[in-house]
Formats: C-alpha cells, sequence, structure tokens
C-alpha cells in the first residue's frame, strides 16, 4: 500500500483530523495535492491543442460547432440564442435545452471565434479529471490515484468527444465529477449543489441529478446500518434532490422544449420506441448495446465498478440510448459516452476502496492491481485514438488546400446569408448568417458554400445552385481545395446573361 494512503479513512468513515498544532508530512499530503492540478493542467494543454489543430486543419466533423456557436453568438449579443443551421429561425431551446452555454457569451464576445468554444470545452473536460483524480488519490494512495486519474483523462469516451468538436456535455462533466465524489466522501450537500445544475445542461440530464439523489439515500442507508451517524436533513435533501431532477426533467421535455419549438413538441421522441415509422428497428439491437457495454466497462474498470451503486449514475444516459433506434447513439464514435467517463471511473474508485477490506483475497489482489491495468488499457488504446495525432508531424500542418478555401470564403462578405457544407460553416457561422445545405426552407441564401464533386463542371455547380432555388441565378464565385462557392446574381445580371 502506498505511504499517503495510510493517511486517508475508508470510505464512509469519519475524516482524518491532525493533532492541533501537528505539521502535516509534505511528501504525503503535499504532493498528491498538487497531483490532479497538474494532470488537469497537462490533460487541457492536449485537449485543446488537439481540437485547435484540427480546427485550423478544417477538419469539422459535424455542423453542432456552428451550431453552438450561432447560438453562443446570440446570447453573446443578449439576443435570443438562434440557430439557423437547425432551420431558418430555429430557437435552440427547442431543440436540446442547454442554457449553461450562456456561459460562454462573455468570452465569445471579447473573442468571438469558435476556437473559443472550442478552448472552453478543453477546459471543462480538464477540470472533470481534477475530483476523479483526487478522490482516487485520498482513497488508493499517491500512485493509484494518479493511475486512475490518468485513465480518465485519456479514455476512448473522453478523447472522442474532444475529437467531436463541441458540445454542450463538456459543462455536465465537471459537475458530475465533483458531485460523485462528493458523494463518496459523504459530504451530501457539496453533492446536491454539484448535481442540481445539470438540469440546465441538457434536457434528459436531470434524470442523472435525480439518479444521484437516489445514489445518496443508498449510502445514508448503508451508513446507518454500520452503525455510523448520519447529518440531520441528508436524507430529506437527497429526496429533494431526486424530486427536482425528475420534475425538472418532466417540465422540460413537455412544456419548456415544446414550448420554444416551432412544432410545439420535442423533436427526439422520434428517435425513440418504433423506429419513428421509417421501418427501422424500434431499438438498438442486443449485440451493438452488448459491445458497446463492455467498452465502457471493461478498459475503463475491469467491471470492477459494477461492484459501486455510484453506477446508478449512468442509468438514464444507458437508459435513453437502449430505447433508440439511431444508432449514432451506440458505437464508441462521437460525444455519447463521455458523461460516462467519470461516472465508471468514480464508481471504480469507490469499488476499490471497497474491495481493499474484502475477506477475499482473489479480490483484494485483483483490486490491488486494476489501477495499473486500467491505465495500461488507456496507454494502449490512445494509440488507435484521436490524441495519438498528436505525436505525428502532419498534425501540425495547414494543408494548402485548406489555405486556398480559407482565402476562398473570405470573398463572402460579413453578414451575408450562405448556405453551406459542413466545412466551411466554422469559417463562417461567427459573421455570416449560415444555413445548413438545402435546408433554408424557402429562403434564397446570397451565397452558396458546397463541396465540388469530382467531374463536375463550373455549369454543373451553377445548375446546382439553381436547382435547389427555381427562379434563381446564380454565378461561379471561385472553387479551392475541393469546395467551390456561388453568387447569387443581382436581376440585373441575370436578365443580362
Amino acid at each position: 500500500m502506498d505511504s499517503a494512503a495510510a493517511t486517508v479513512p475508508a470510505p464512509g468513515g469519519p475524516a482524518a483530523e491532525a493533532a492541533p498544532g501537528a505539521r502535516p508530512r509534505a511528501t504525503a499530503l503535499r504532493a498528491p495535492r498538487r497531483d490532479p492540478y497538474l494532470l488537469a493542467g497537462t490533460l487541457f494543454v492536449l485537449y485543446a491543442a488537439l481540437s485547435l489543430c484540427r480546427h485550423r486543419r478544417m477538419l469539422t466533423m459535424s455542423w453542432d460547432l456552428g451550431i453552438f456557436e450561432q447560438a453562443v453568438r446570440g446570447y453573446a449579443h443578449l439576443q435570443a440564442p438562434i440557430a439557423d443551421l437547425k432551420g431558418p429561425g430555429t430557437n435552440i431551446l427547442g431543440d436540446h435545452f442547454s442554457p449553461v452555454t450562456a456561459l460562454l457569451a462573455p468570452f465569445y464576445r471579447l473573442f468571438p471565434t469558435p476556437v473559443t468554444l472550442l478552448v472552453a470545452q478543453a477546459a471543462l473536460f480538464a477540470l472533470s479529471a481534477i475530483p476523479v483524480a483526487r478522490l482516487a488519490a485520498g482513497l488508493l494512495g499517491r500512485k493509484r490515484g494518479l493511475a486512475v486519474g490518468i485513465a480518465y483523462g485519456l479514455s476512448w469516451g473522453v478523447q472522442r468527444a474532444v475529437d467531436f468538436d463541441f458540445h454542450e456535455i463538456a459543462f455536465a462533466m465537471p459537475l458530475l465529477a465533483f458531485s460523485l465524489e462528493a458523494v463518496v466522501r459523504g459530504r451530501w450537500r457539496a453533492a446536491v449543489w454539484w448535481a442540481a445544475p445539470l438540469v440546465l445542461v441538457k434536457e434528459d440530464l436531470g434524470l442523472t441529478a435525480a439518479a444521484i439523489g437516489v445514489i445518496i439515500l443508498i449510502r445514508l442507508r448503508g451508513a446507518k446500518s454500520r452503525g455510523e451517524a448520519v447529518p440531520g436533513g441528508a436524507a430529506r435533501l437527497a429526496t429533494a434532490l431526486t424530486a427536482f431532477g425528475l420534475a425538472a426533467a418532466v417540465i422540460t421535455f413537455l412544456l419548456i422544449i415544446p414550448g420554444f419549438n416551432t412544432s410545439g413538441a420535442y423533436d427526439y421522441w422520434s428517435k425513440l420506441g418504433d423506429g419513428g415509422g421509417d421501418g427501422s428497428p424500434g431499438t438498438v439491437s442486443a449485440d451493438t448495446a452488448i459491445r458497446t457495454l463492455l467498452w465502457i466497462l471493461l478498459p475503463t474498470s475491469g467491471l470492477l465498478a459494477l461492484r459501486s451503486p455510484v453506477l446508478i449514475a449512468a442509468l438514464p444516459t444507458l437508459a435513453w440510448r437502449f430505447a433508440s433506434h439511431d444508432d449514432h447513439y451506440w458505437g464508441t464514435d462521437w460525444h455519447y459516452n463521455a458523461v460516462l467517463m467519470p461516472v465508471v471511473l468514480i464508481a471504480l474508485t469507490d469499488a476499490l476502496a471497497r474491495a481493499r477490506e474484502s475477506h477475499r483475497p482473489l479480490l483484494r489482489s485483483y483490486a490491488h492491481h486494476l489501477p495499473g491495468a486500467v491505465l495500461a488499457a488507456s496507454l494502449a488504446l490512445t494509440a488507435s485514438l484521436p490524441l495519438y495525432a498528436l505525436t505525428e508531424p502532419g498534425t501540425y500542418r495547414v494543408p494548402e488546400s485548406v489555405r486556398a478555401t480559407e482565402r476562398l470564403l473570405d470573398r463572402i462578405p460579413d453578414g451575408a446569408s450562405v448556405e453551406s457544407d459542413i466545412a466551411p460553416i466554422s469559417r463562417l457561422a461567427g459573421r455570416c448568417r449560415v444555413f445548413w445545405i438545402g435546408d433554408t426552407r424557402g429562403i434564397t441564401p446570397d451565397y452558396i458554400a458546397m463541396r465540388m464533386a469530382e467531374g463536375k463542371s463550373v455549369e454543373d455547380l451553377t445548375a446546382d445552385g439553381e436547382r435547389m432555388h427555381p427562379g434563381t441565378r446564380y454565378a461561379f464565385l471561385g472553387g479551392e481545395g475541393g469546395y467551390a462557392v456561388l453568387k447569387k446574381k443581382e436581376k440585373e445580371e441575370a436578365t443580362a446573361s
């Protein structure tokens, strides 16, 4: 056992206090206290470097970065969070309820660029590593705690989320991590206050907040059964959190989102149940679900996390994914597994601390070696995950094709309306009114930025633009780096041609 571990009580026990006038041992106490912050700082540099290198090379994976930039841009100018990429005039609160993104508005007002969102996400992800590493060091000792902290920071779910441009779940990561750390430490009030704001991150996270309330109640009952003193009002506070989370979720799903949605409904109900009537399966296939569950639990915790009630916090997220027929919600890509990573790694820490006191030698031995094994797994998997790109020289070079495309997009004036394919969105959303290509809903854009299909002539491209907007004539403004820009002709130009 590490020397630092001897200074920390077993979970659920009274906090260790130094004798009056005693001086803490610097090597045992101070170094572990610094470790989580040094780890978070290192992870921030890695996450930010990956995100910014991808942005510089125009490797945007989806339209989400543009959607969130449009919403934050609205907040920054004290306007409604309109995301035209979801459809002209769409209020983002009618799509997903994520008012927490308004916290980025002051920073975006100072630095109006998608880089602001990417750096903020890197900071939030890195911040979430502090409670994970701190709790693990406190319960398991410095070395094992650092191993768990690094395994969390390099976990495949977090890396995939960093690779996926920007998403509001970045705010959920530190809230979940700090709340669950407080749960394991028995700091019930702090656990509740960290969990409550989850309802402002995304509509389904109210259910996760309620699950944290259930976990607190379970741990309180366990403490009472062991004859430990339980603070007065702790059970009432946990019950209140459970009720609050459930009520917030119901109100958000049934009232708030439909109130902001032009159709008066929650659009994502169609992704649950019977497959939306399009002939697709009603739920995800069993083999896909099992495979993803094994990815979530095996390399990150060696399945030991199943021994901790903390894992209950993962159930709401897993439940709506099980009920969905959308393939994007499963697998190991995108950002959908990120919020499960702090839950699983903190559940692992809790289970490891409990296993140390087990009467079964095999379990104690497994728990003793598992932090190192989990760290080794995360390091090995990183060779095939996004952060590995930071070891490749090409990651830091901006191709000439990208520079050429940027010069072309710079010819589009600020304030213009643009119908755009994915990659140009990140260069336009902060200064133009941008629509998703094929979804302008009757609005004729001033410009169209589209990918140039191989073999298509200038005449073919302009014909495509005019086909999308009958009665409007477009001229070819230029084509660079695999993208073309069309400009709407004025009436006089269209008549003359």
